[in-house]
């Protein structure tokens, strides 16, 4: 670096460096330093540096294990109570259930009764169409030569 302010351009890559003498401007990556003679080596910035923060930086920590304790015995204990409300409307819909079935039974078996009426005259009509030429058929007369009626069984699943 001679004469004093003459500069010295270095290459190193895409970087370019612009330097001047020690007691002069330094211009590095577009950043500019001035005074570098006021550094005098290793030596502390007036009033010292910072105190050094070496004690442990843990967070708290939480709750206690009779609080968490408290906390999942009463979720526990209001867990128990919601489902034995929830067996206690499942119980009652349940017998409401049966009972509608109960008080339906007759107005079903009646139902069928109808039905199996209408089917049996139906029935004895078409065979009074088909056996009609015949001579001594009675038509509706049981076959098993029985007065009593039997109608069919009947199986009602509740």
């Amino acid at each position: 670096m001679e004469g004093g302010n003459i500069a010295t351009w270095v290459t190193s890559g895409p970087e370019v460096f612009k330097a001047f003498d020690l007691h002069s401007t330094i211009l590095i990556h577009h950043t500019l330093v001035t005074d570098i003679t006021a550094a005098h080596g290793d030596m502390p910035p007036p009033g010292g540096f910072d105190a050094i923060k070496y004690k442990r930086n843990l967070p708290l920590r939480g709750p206690s294990g009779i609080v968490i304790l408290g906390g999942v015995t009463a979720l526990c204990a209001y867990g128990f109570y919601r489902v034995g409300k929830g067996n206690l409307e499942k119980r009652e819909l349940q017998r409401e259930k049966v009972w509608s079935r109960i008080h339906l039974v007759p107005l079903l078996l009646a139902e069928g009764d109808r039905d199996a009426y209408r089917r049996q005259q139906a029935a004895l009509e078409r065979e009074k169409e088909i056996m009609k030429d015949v001579p001594g058929w009675e038509a509706g007369k049981s076959v098993y030569n029985n007065p009593k009626y039997r109608s069919g069984e009947w199986v009602v699943v509740l």
